[in-house]
This record gives C-alpha cells, structure tokens and sequence, in this order.
C-alpha cells in the first residue's frame, strides 16, 4: 500500500518536458553590447600604450568578448606578435585587435 502511494506521488513530481528551455531563456536575458569602432586617434594612442608593454607588466585591459566589454588586471606573461594575442595572468588570452583601452 505504502508503494503505491510513492508511485502516485511521483506523477506529482515537477516534470521539464523541454529540457534546456529555461537555460536557453536566460540567455537571452543577457544584455549584449555591440562592439563600437575605434576612432584613428584612439587607435594611435591604444598602440602607443601597447608599445610600452613587455613580460613581467602590470596592466588594466578593457576588451570585447562574446557579446560584452571586461576589464582584466594582472601581470603580462607573453605577448604572441604572430598569433595576435597577449597573456595575462598566464591564464587569459586576449586577442589584441579586441582590446579598447590599457591603462598602463
């Protein structure tokens, strides 16, 4: 008896018949920013700033990624002039034509 008042308790139980719908919702909730051009004054002053940088730096890096700008603080630990990219913290990679400011 005691069983059949588990089964029919489970008919009760919350049932997502669209697995992943709600996930797929929230993503959507996120607000995405459009990645705006750099004017040609910015873009001297950016490569002036990247210049200055070498291994062992520590800078402030705004940049675009999926969607959104990030900020990223840390200590430069490789710099790839072929890949176009620079190492922070050993663990981030940045792609250097999305990055829109350094602070230095």
């Amino acid at each position: 008896m005691v069983e059949n008042r588990v089964a029919r308790a489970r008919q009760f139980l919350p049932f997502d018949a669209l697995k992943g719908l709600q996930e797929a919702l929230r993503e959507k909730e996120v607000e995405y920013e459009v990645k705006r051009d750099l004017s040609e004054d910015s873009l001297n002053e950016l490569n002036n700033k990247f210049n200055q940088i070498e291994n062992g730096s520590l800078i402030k890096i705004k940049y675009y990624k999926s969607g959104k700008y990030s900020e990223i603080k840390g200590i430069v630990t490789n710099i790839d002039y072929i890949k176009k990219k620079i190492q922070i913290n050993k663990e981030y990679n940045i792609n250097i034509c999305d990055i829109v400011n350094i602070c230095v």
